[in-house]
């Protein structure tokens, strides 16, 4: 089905829309009652309707974009295309990582519109279960498989320089997603902004350090550079524990509207630090039952093993392709292994430290910007949050700053516990 125009849908649209997509309606099966259906609106991110629609014969998602940012209104538009970036990026990344992406049944462009496979119980965001002090003994393999093809594949290690213009080009398109990205994270925090808000008047003097640091503004400026012109891969762009979902088994990585052509230390550092989130929160999340201490103990491994994994496997594709179409080193050029190593070696050290600087960036947006984070979010006593955010702010300015100085990621697992 293809519309003539957008219009926002609620329960009772969205049936008569399904029952006029034969690609949505053949899943939940031909001789099923529409008022058997059962539909949910499950959005509760900052930006769009998500539907969860179950019948007697199958299930799927329905997710539409609205024009404007949801969680704050009508006065911050937002451009509705965004849509069909994600839905281009849910294909290409499922094409290259089909594990972990969940398969896509329909696009409407015009709606605004994707219907796409619905990740059933016990599947559950992965921000909830760390909030819940849950263990999955796969995710840092699973993550780290996502990241590194998704990167490489995407990247000129592997591709044509041709290719990966043309693939730069298809998602210029998505500049406004982009220029948010540019604002709440390289800018609001840094200066006074009416959407910023943190845990005040704990957190006062804290927030107004940041405005006031130099050093931190440099190093941002550069980070924002980075962001903006530097075209290395296809990037997710929004990659933190509340877009992934788990289960002991599964790792399923989703809502990638922010994908666009940029550093891949972007994508890596957003989920490792949102895992260095939730591990400064646990302190607020402890009792007299659960000290969380062993937990805290797994997420660490967890930030060392996904790094570490993630290494392995795209230096592995590296060597398996060094003699490919990739055009980044030309194999009559680099053509001694002593080279290659250099080459690989200053590679992947630069994006450990791009890493860690789009990571930081990311961590002080959530505790002194727009949006914040449920592991935090959810400890109820002002000040003991207020105390959690300190010590992670804290570890975000020194990352940020001084992260040309870390070679290993058992470097930063280390300054992670002495600041602890």
């Amino acid at each position: 089905m293809g519309s003539k125009e957008f219009r926002p849908l609620d329960e009772k649209s969205l049936v008569e829309y399904i029952k006029a997509t034969p690609s949505l309606s053949s899943i939940l099966g031909n001789e099923f009652q529409f008022q058997d259906l059962q539909i949910k609106e499950v959005g509760d991110g900052n930006l769009n309707f998500v539907f969860i629609i179950v019948g007697p014969s199958g299930s799927f998602v329905i997710k539409q974009a609205l024009p404007y940012i949801r969680c704050i209104g009508e006065s911050w538009p937002m451009a509705k295309e965004r849509a069909y970036f994600e839905a281009i990026t849910l294909k290409e990344q499922g094409r290259l990582c089909p594990d972990h992406v969940p398969e896509v049944y329909h696009f409407d462009r015009t709606m605004c519109l994707i219907g796409m496979r619905y990740l059933a119980p016990p599947h559950i965001i992965l921000r909830k279960g760390l909030i819940a002090g849950i263990e999955y003994p796969l995710l840092a393999d699973h993550i780290s498989e996502f990241m590194a093809r998704t990167l490489f594949y995407s990247s000129l290690l592997y591709l044509t320089t041709t290719d990966h213009k043309s693939a730069v080009a298809k998602y210029c398109g998505n500049v406004e997603l982009c220029r948010l990205t540019e604002q709440v994270v390289f800018s609001d925090p840094y200066k006074v902004s009416q959407y910023n808000r943190w845990t005040s008047p704990y957190l006062d003097s804290d927030a107004e350090a940041v405005r006031e640091d130099n050093i931190l503004k440099l190093e941002v400026a550069e980070l924002k550079s980075k962001f903006c012109e530097r075209a290395q891969a296809l990037v997710h762009g929004d990659l933190h524990t509340g877009s992934v979902m788990v289960t002991d088994d599964s790792t399923q990585v989703i809502d990638p509207e922010f994908a666009f052509y940029g550093p891949m230390g972007f994508d890596i550092g957003a989920y490792l630090g949102n895992l260095i989130l939730s591990y400064y929160s646990q302190d607020g999340h402890a009792n007299e039952q659960n000290d969380r201490k062993t937990y805290k103990e797994w997420l660490l491994r967890s930030i060392t093993d996904t790094w570490n994994l993630f290494y392995k496997k795209f230096t592995v594709l590296w060597d398996e392709h060094k003699d490919g179409s990739g055009e980044a080193y030309l194999p009559a050029i680099y053509n001694n292994p002593e080279l290659q190593l250099l080459v690989k070696q200053k590679f992947m050290t630069d994006l450990l430290q791009d890493t860690l600087g789009f990571g930081a960036a990311k961590m002080i947006r959530r505790i002194v910007g727009v949006a914040h984070v449920e592991d935090f979010e959810s400890i109820a006593n002002a000040a003991k949050r207020a105390d959690c955010e300190r010590r992670a702010l804290n570890l975000a300015k020194i990352l940020l700053k001084e992260r040309r100085k870390f070679n290993s990621i058992s470097e930063v697992v280390s300054t992670i516990q002495q600041l602890h």
